[in-house]
């Protein structure tokens, strides 16, 4: 195996100009795809609290998220991005709220901020298990598909509550519901392991469980966020003192609201520890050849500024999905993988490619290889040129590349292990280049014997593994991006 770094922005310039599909360039449909940033799980007003003292209990407007659709829109607009989806809670009847209120406030918002692509979903209190965001394809009945699913199968919607409602089986009766419909959502879990006791020590939602929904609708639970939100904390706390969030933190300032009462293990580089160790869940999933994808996001509810623990969409997260600035494009790139997520703006674009003699394939793609060829990867990193909004403008320090085998899925679905993913190889970035040079660097896996999947992840800091975030620690010096994976698959014809 021989690696090659290129630093300088001049080596394998023809290499960059023989592959020019996937050049970063301006959301433009004439001129092809292109990054495009977003942001899907999204609170506005109609995350209501409850006046529990009628019966039903009573929706309260903006009792939990405060702010209307189009300010939302408007915000994701000003810190970048192009797309956005709107995931309120439920709650008993919620789905009155959806139909009455939520949807025709989101038409309102698709007019008066044309120029952010803007989804219908909602926060789906997943039976038996943590939240999940329901992500649903612009249509003309995309509100009745919504209100269907909700009524049916959202574990909080049912007065009196049920208990039937919120099994396991009941989520997988849930999936089969989503399959049967036109136009069928997308499912990503929220926070996965923001309730875990401890490092493998899972809460609300278990390795097992994602493997029976991914089992029984692969094209609709498709991944998890990778970084979650409510990542503001810290600038909160340190401007108001305790906050609304107070009754479950205490004094404690965990980035993600993790490692406070709701859960025991705190993020790592602002990362759920199910993306973040490499060999651990993330790894196996993919693994076992599983089209799992990751994600990152604000989990918008209420701005640090107004005394809550959330940036604004897209300021201090992003997920860039590789498509036209169309929503049918966009929904296809998210289902297909075609995502990197990253925090603080530390990049803005990347170039992720692996290439055999004949093909080439991109970031949630796979490639066949013949027994004993070899296989390229090129990759470009873009930095962003301006200062992200923590008035900071980071410096990309590493670039990792890690791999791990392909093989048959395991007996145990609790399985959250893989012991052949390692990092491949570390390479380290002159951070002193000129501002917008891009990072060029190659990789070449000489002779495969054996089917593997390759993903990228980048920091501008030093730590070799992503530690444990310590309690008030500054979210915007401690930065990473992350891909989605590509899958090279050898075929047995090779020689």
């Amino acid at each position: 195996m021989i690696s090659l770094i290129a630093l300088s922005g001049h080596a394998n310039e023809t290499a960059a100009r023989a592959h020019t599909s996937d050049v970063p360039r301006s959301p433009d449909a004439e001129l092809g795809p292109a990054w495009l940033a977003g942001d899907h799980h999204i609170h506005s007003r109609y995350s209501v609290g409850w006046n529990n003292d009628t019966n039903p209990p009573t929706p309260i407007l903006g009792g939990d998220a405060i702010y209307p659709i189009a300010m939302n829109a408007v915000m994701a607009r000003q810190h970048g991005l192009d797309w956005m989806v709107t995931t309120d809670h439920g709650g008993p009847n919620h789905s009155r709220v959806h139909l009455n209120h939520a949807y025709p406030e989101l038409l309102e918002s698709r007019e008066a901020v044309p120029d952010v692509i803007q989804f219908l979903g909602m926060e789906f209190d997943t039976p038996a298990a943590d939240h999940t965001s329901l992500i649903f394809p612009q249509t003309d009945f995309e509100i009745k598909d919504l209100v269907k699913i909700e009524e049916e199968f959202n574990s909080r919607e049912f007065w009196p509550a049920d208990p039937g409602k919120n099994t396991e089986q009941q989520m997988l009766l849930a999936l089969s519901a989503m399959k049967r419909l036109p136009a069928p959502p997308l499912l990503i879990a929220h926070h996965p392991s923001r309730s875990a006791s401890g490092l493998r020590q899972y809460g609300k939602t278990t390795p097992r469980e994602m493997r029976s929904w991914n089992d029984q609708a692969p094209n609709i639970a498709v991944g998890m966020e990778g970084s979650p939100g409510h990542q503001a904390i810290t600038q909160s706390q340190e401007r108001f003192g305790p906050s609304k969030l107070s009754k479950y933190l205490g004094d404690s300032r965990p980035r993600g609201i993790y490692g406070s009462v709701l859960g025991g293990h705190p993020t790592m580089g602002g990362f759920d520890q199910m993306t973040a160790v490499v060999g651990g869940f993330w790894d196996s999933m993919l693994g076992e050849g599983r089209r799992w994808w990751i994600t990152a996001n604000s989990d918008s509810h209420t701005h640090w500024r107004d005394g809550g623990a959330d940036f604004w969409p897209g300021e201090y997260s992003k997920t860039y999905v590789y498509a036209l600035k169309n929503p049918a494009s966009i929904f296809a790139a998210i289902r297909a993988g075609r995502m990197f997520v990253v925090t603080g703006d530390l990049i803005s674009a990347l170039v992720f490619r692996a290439s055999s003699k004949t093909q080439t394939a991109r970031i949630g793609q796979s490639i066949a290889v013949d027994r004993g060829g070899d296989i390229d990867i090129y990759i470009e990193v873009v930095e962003s040129i301006t200062a992200n909004a923590g008035g900071r403008l980071p410096k990309v320090k590493r670039v990792d590349l890690i791999r791990g085998k392909i093989e048959a899925a395991p007996q145990d679905l609790s399985a959250d292990e893989n012991a052949t993913a390692r990092v491949q190889e570390r390479f380290f970035v002159n951070t002193t280049r000129e501002a917008g040079t891009p990072i060029r660097l190659a990789y070449k896996f000489e002779n495969v014997q054996e089917s593997f999947y390759v993903r990228l992840r980048g920091t501008n800091g030093e730590e070799r593994e992503p530690l444990e975030d310590p309690d008030g620690e500054d979210p915007w010096s401690d930065l990473w991006f992350y891909s989605n994976p590509i899958f090279v698959e050898v075929s047995q014809s090779g020689g």
